[in-house]
């Protein structure tokens, strides 16, 4: 009996030691983490600052800061001003690291190239090339320049700037008239007049029409006060 009470106080005793070193374990793991905690720090937002301002901004915190060479275009931000950073603001690391940044080269300026006397396909390539947007494409129409040109543009040539406005010759229209009414004329002989002019006639159909005479226009194609230049086809029917 007393070496049973024995061992079952050894057990006992071997169980409690072995809660007991668990729980150490348990409770050191969580104070590291929580020392390990409290070594990390919330990164700030260093995007616009210049170098010094962040970089007295890091040391606060116990972060270094570390500039990469490559430079990138940002419209907003200044030139030599923090533009992207690494790790992003925001999110947590431990003091001592280091927090990369890339500085700001400004918005990048163009030269506009020279675009009068170009066509419209060569200037809008020359523009892609170049790097410049097209502002605004204007047009007008006189025998002064050859049709398609470019006849002015704004900014002038060899200017700093990002975007132009081109004016474009689509050359001079062509003489129009007003279509006629022919309904209940002669269809020959109002074939004959507009053909004279430089119209395209055809006789598309010919219908019966009690009380109208062979010949007569029943309908027309343009209609009657459309606007039309030479050398456009005109469809009439007669009756017949």
């Amino acid at each position: 009996m007393a070496l049973k009470t024995r061992l079952r106080t050894a057990g006992r005793l071997l169980l409690l030691a072995t809660a007991l070193l668990a729980t150490y374990l348990v409770s050191t793991a969580i104070a590291a983490r929580i020392a390990l905690r409290a070594l990390e720090v919330r990164v700030p937002n260093l995007q616009g600052q210049a170098l010094n301002d962040a970089t007295a901004s890091l040391m606060e915190l116990g972060l270094r800061l570390r500039v990469e060479e490559q430079r990138r275009t940002d419209t907003r931000d200044a030139a030599g001003h923090i533009a992207v950073q690494h790790p992003e603001a925001g999110a947590n690391a431990r003091r001592g690291r280091n927090v990369r940044v890339w500085l700001s080269e400004g918005a990048r300026t163009n030269i506009v190239p020279r675009l009068v006397g170009e066509t419209e396909r060569m200037a809008i390539a020359h523009l892609e090339q170049d790097g410049v947007r097209l502002a605004a494409m204007s047009e007008v129409r006189t025998d002064a320049y050859p049709t398609g040109m470019v006849v002015a543009q704004d900014p002038p040539p060899d200017s700093t700037g990002n975007a132009v406005s081109v004016l474009l010759n689509r050359g001079e229209r062509g003489a129009t008239y007003l279509m006629p009414d022919l309904i209940g004329v002669n269809g020959a002989r109002a074939a004959d007049v507009l053909r004279e002019r430089g119209f395209r006639v055809a006789v598309v159909g010919q219908h019966p029409y009690p009380g109208v005479p062979p010949g007569v226009v029943l309908r027309q194609s343009p209609e009657a006060g459309f606007r039309i230049g030479p050398g456009e086809p005109i469809s009439i029917e007669v009756s017949r």
